[in-house]
């Protein structure tokens, strides 16, 4: 039996629903939205030594939280403290967000 396609569907998450594993050097980014963003998936790339976006790219689904009232969230757990661009479409950047180790930085998507 083969199946021709698999469809994933996330549904809201609970709160406190998501663990971040951070210090020494790691930390996290939880990007804030609203609910016209619901279900895309946001990548965001580490800036080079040179100043350009690096060409590997992380990217996380906005999903809803259940929180009151309800929040719309990207998270990206484990990354390595630096310089980041949050890309708002394939070739435009929609801003940068520093992340330090240890800590949970917040960027605000519009």
């Amino acid at each position: 039996m083969s199946h021709a396609h698999t469809h994933h569907h996330y549904g809201p998450s609970s709160t406190a629903s998501v663990v971040l594993d951070i210090g020494g050097d790691i930390g996290a980014l939880i990007l804030q939205s609203d609910a016209s963003h619901l279900g895309r998936e946001i990548e965001i790339s580490p800036v080079s030594r040179q100043g350009e976006p690096a060409s590997v790219r992380t990217h996380s689904m906005v999903r809803e939280r259940h929180t009151t009232p309800p929040t719309y969230d990207a998270v990206y757990p484990d990354l390595r403290e630096g310089e980041y661009v949050i890309w708002h479409a394939q070739d435009t950047p929609a801003g940068t967000v520093t992340i330090t180790g240890g800590e949970i930085s917040i960027y605000t998507f519009a």
